[in-house]
């Protein structure tokens, strides 16, 4: 049986800030990049400067991409409405295993200029897991 805190712990308003802040610009670049995989090709996605994609399935592209559009869904929406808002937890949790499969990929590829962008991205997401969970969690509508 699962018990749900309903006096969670009360952090700081900047705590508060500094997590929404996280959750919005992940949000927005999850967004945007899951966006773009969705609805461009291989060649255009090669274009654009990811060269992995042209030896990556097409499928494989797409999923990537929906995956991280339900992840910065996920980031906001659950906390945002109250509803299930440790979601938001789960879904920092996959953005994270995303970058850490990416910058993997990137590494093997020799593309190291890459690297440094899945590392802050995996930070972020690092933070809104820790933070969500330990400093500013969101309680769950009454």
């Amino acid at each position: 049986m699962t018990t749900i805190d309903t006096n969670p712990v009360q952090a700081g308003k900047g705590w508060t800030i500094g997590l929404w802040g996280a959750q919005g610009l992940l949000a927005a670049m999850f967004l945007m990049a899951g966006s773009t995989k969705l609805m461009s090709g291989s060649a255009e996605l090669v274009a654009m400067g990811m060269g992995w994609a042209e030896n990556a399935p097409l499928f494989l592209i797409k999923f990537i991409g929906l995956a991280e559009v339900a992840g910065a869904l996920g980031l906001i929406l659950p906390s945002a409405t109250r509803i299930m808002p440790h979601l938001t937890k789960l879904a920092a949790t996959g953005l994270a295993v995303i970058m850490v499969l990416a910058a993997g990929l990137h590494i093997t590829r020799g593309e190291f200029e890459v690297v440094p962008v899945n590392v802050i991205l995996f930070a972020l997401t690092a933070f809104v897991i820790w933070g969500r969970t330990k400093k500013a969690p969101i309680a769950p509508r009454a």
